[in-house]
């Protein structure tokens, strides 16, 4: 396992993260996985084991019983708090109230004490706002984010799900009002989905903001279950088709991967997570699992080593069309 810094911080996480939607199972997330609390400590177990010292999970998992079975597992297994880096998440809805979702100062403030109290930690290490929130200025989130840092509740701050022109924004009223910075951008991103390198990649690379990919095999279709010729009815994608995937690259893409995979002896789940730990953008991938048998197989992608040559092949299949001003961009750039 390797241990990049998040961002422009001194701060190291693994390159595999435990992501936490598998657990408990409350509403919607059913769909996800239903794990009880003695699975939950078995993989957090296993995954620190592994060498992952980075845990997400959000308050809207499972409707705050994510965030309560992984404090408890990690008291449950006598794991020392502060060789863990646990993150966690703000804005969806949590009560039926109007101001009980959002990104208002006030939802944010509550949210981050609630979030501690299911926790049961005094801090959180990266609190992150889980999409953007068209109604509230982005001044008064940010504004309250800085007083959860000021107030050594929260360490870092990082966002999820922007659009390039919105972090962008964000930073700047950062640098100009002197506030905490986002540090990561937590994101969709996948050889099946390489849509996040049009603009948000090149913004993160000039501004050293970390990538913590999600949902790195596109919601199981890369984890070699499916193809174009055989219907399964295993996986997430049986009951919860998402995210959007444009299936008939995808499965292209699979083919070349499951060459490469059978030459060396490894895992179509393997190769798609390893391309992704190639990639210089990524600072963790996000992995989740139902069972120890899937968590043992992402966590071994760590040992998977592309060639040159195979990964121009997962390159050229799974390249982009060209987009404007994308192309125009490369072009005048050629020369300088």
């Amino acid at each position: 396992m390797k241990y990049n810094l998040l961002g422009n911080t001194g701060l190291y996480v693994s390159e595999l993260c435990l992501g936490t939607m598998t657990f408990g199972g409350r509403g919607m997330w059913t769909a996800i996985g239903t794990l009880p609390q003695d699975q939950v400590n078995n993989l957090v177990k296993q995954s620190v084991d592994g060498g992952i010292n980075f845990i997400d999970t959000a308050n809207i998992y499972s409707e705050g019983l994510s965030e309560q079975m992984t404090g408890q597992a990690i008291r449950d297994l006598g794991l020392k708090r502060d060789n863990l880096v646990i993150a966690t998440k703000v804005r969806g809805q949590m009560g039926e109230g109007p101001n009980e979702v959002g990104l208002s100062k006030k939802h944010i403030l509550q949210q981050a004490d609630e979030s501690l109290k299911r926790l049961n930690m005094d801090y959180i290490d990266l609190y992150q706002i889980h999409g953007f929130d068209r109604l509230t200025p982005l001044e008064e989130t940010l504004e309250a984010l800085d007083s959860l840092v000021k107030s050594g509740k929260v360490r870092y701050i990082g966002c999820s799900n922007l659009a390039a022109w919105q972090l962008m924004k964000a930073l700047g009223i950062s640098a100009q009002q002197h506030l905490s910075k986002f540090v990561s951008l937590q994101a969709y991103y996948t050889i099946a989905g390489r849509d996040l390198e049009r603009e948000l990649v090149p913004l993160l690379l000039d501004q050293k903001v970390g990538l913590m990919v999600w949902s790195p095999l596109a919601g199981g279709l890369l984890s070699g279950k499916y193809s174009r010729d055989a219907e399964t009815k295993e996986g997430r994608r049986v009951n919860f088709d998402f995210p959007p995937v444009n299936k008939e690259k995808a499965f292209d893409i699979v083919d070349v991967i499951r060459k490469i995979a059978d030459n060396k002896g490894v895992t179509v789940a393997q190769i798609a997570l390893s391309w992704l730990l190639h990639q210089p953008a990524v600072t963790s991938v996000i992995i989740g699992a139902n069972k120890s048998e899937q968590l043992a197989d992402n966590l071994s992608s760590v040992d998977v080593k592309l060639e040159a040559e195979e990964l121009d092949q997962l390159n050229e299949v799974s390249k982009l069309a060209p987009e404007y001003p994308g192309w125009m961009i490369e072009r005048q750039g050629s020369g300088r």
